[in-house]
């Protein structure tokens, strides 16, 4: 049996080891928290990124740059000045849990078949077998809205934060 080397088994390898790990990135993650803590805000009311910080243990400054991203997709109306904060811009049922993922994921594709160049690129069955399964995956948790995310035991945990505030001294910066 002869063995050949293939120059693209490593980068191959990189990738699927990649796959298998899969995890959302901190900025969906505490986009998503974000998101859930603003389902319990008061009409009218808003909060600040110092507060959310303090109840997640999360820096401000990562939550000052996904607050940004969420106000510019209109998901999150960001009053400024010193009474000014954060509250939700869209009602929790008509936001899908996977638009809100492919939106702050970003990954157009699970396999990149351009750096490295790929000697199978355009005869692979795997990128089209994972695009399919990515495509299903977002379309499965599109059947879960924001409003999905936040019932009970989520939202009582939501209140309690909300009317518990955490001291302003413990929060991170």
């Amino acid at each position: 049996m002869q063995h050949i080397y293939n120059s693209n088994i490593p980068s191959a390898i990189a990738t699927l080891s990649c796959v298998f790990s899969m995890q959302l990135t901190h900025f969906t993650d505490f986009g998503l928290r974000i998101l859930i803590y603003l389902t319990g805000v008061p009409d009218g009311e808003v909060v600040t990124i110092k507060e959310i910080s303090a109840q997640f243990n999360v820096p401000q400054n990562h939550l000052n740059k996904i607050a940004n991203r969420l106000g510019k997709l209109g998901w999150v109306e960001a009053t400024p000045g010193r009474n000014g904060g954060l509250r939700l811009n869209i009602e929790p049922a008509s936001l899908l849990l996977g638009d809100i993922l492919q939106t702050l994921e970003g990954h157009p594709a699970l396999v990149d078949c351009e750096k490295p160049a790929c000697a199978l690129k355009g005869n692979c069955n795997l990128k089209r077998i994972l695009d399919l399964g990515l495509r299903d995956f977002f379309a499965a948790m599109n059947q879960y809205s924001l409003a999905d995310l936040t019932q009970s035991p989520t939202s009582d945990v939501i209140a309690r934060m909300h009317f518990q505030p955490r001291s302003l001294s413990a929060r991170p910066h």
